[in-house]
This record gives structure tokens, sequence and C-alpha cells, in this order.
């Protein structure tokens, strides 16, 4: 009797662990950042893959048609994210560390018959932070994200720091 009292109680304390780490089914996700587009009319697109429930690894790559923009016409880079305070696995308040590659023009008037453009590329690292919630599916989510980065071999006419935040919509798979 006791060997089996012993055995069903050894069984429920499996289930119970079991419980405790929830499954990481679908570590990759895709966003679009629909508060950039709405704002600015450029598309920036990310893909972040998740090592656990609260580290993070991804990509950004961001486009727009007026190369004059504040952020440039077109960028690249990768970005490490750390999840805590969250109410549920993947999501929550985050910190991140990212870079950023990006090519622009900007318009130079010297005098009122003559205007040319000036293209540049620069790249910058930064810090941002924001939250992530998080459907009870799994499969989508919603975040708000902001930023600031420092930019290297910065022309005379750029800021020597970039900007970066949003409002994006995702899919987990």
């Amino acid at each position: 009797m006791k060997k089996i009292l012993l055995l069903l109680l050894s069984l429920s304390t499996l289930g119970v662990a079991a419980q405790a780490y929830p499954s990481l089914d679908n570590p990759h996700e895709i966003k679009l950042n629909l508060g950039l587009f709405l704002a600015t009319g450029s598309v920036e697109g990310s893909y972040e893959y998740f090592f656990s429930e609260d580290i993070s690894i991804g990509g950004t790559l961001y486009v727009d048609s007026k190369p004059t923009d504040f952020n440039g016409g077109f960028g690249i880079g990768p970005n490490l994210r750390a999840y805590f305070f969250g109410f549920s696995p993947r999501g929550g308040f985050f910190a991140e560390v990212f870079g950023l590659y990006y090519t622009g023009e900007d318009e130079v008037d010297e005098n009122e018959l003559l205007e040319r453009d000036i293209d540049y590329s620069t790249a910058a690292l930064g810090l941002g932070g924001g939250h992530k919630w998080v459907t009870r599916s799994d499969r989508f989510t919603l975040e708000f994200h902001a930023g600031i980065g420092r930019n290297f071999n910065t022309p005379d006419f750029r800021s020597a720091f970039m900007y970066r935040g949003g409002l994006s919509v995702g899919y987990r798979f």
C-alpha cells in the first residue's frame, strides 16, 4: 500500500512540475510597425526569435519612400531583448539593445536657383524599451516601444542621435 501511495505521489509531482514551465511552441514572431506607418508613411517590419520566455534576438527592416526624412530612406539592424515583469511568457515590459545601419539624403539650399542632395549612410547603437501584450492563444501581439541611439560617422548636417519608436502588431508561429 505504501508503494502505491508513493508512486501516486511521485506521479502527481511530475504533473505539477510540467505546469510550472509553459511550452514555447511559437518561437518566431513577425511584426509590422503600424504607428510609424500611420504617422510618417514609412514601412518597418521586424522579426523576433525567442530563446526562452524572457530572452530574444531579432532584426528590423525599415523603408521610406522619402529619403530626406529624419531616419533616412532605408535601414536594417539587429536587436537583443530581455523581458521582465511579464504576466505571460514572452510578454510584458522589455529592455533592448539595438543596432541600425541606415541611408538617406539631405537637401541643401545653396541659393534660390540651385538645390542639391547629399547622400549619406551611418550606423547607430542604442537602448530602448517598451511593453508587449500577448493574446491567450499566444499567436497575436501588440507592442509599444521607444528608443534612442548614438550615430557613428555622423555628417555635419545630421544629428548625433537617432530616435525610434512605434506601435506594432505581430503574429507568432
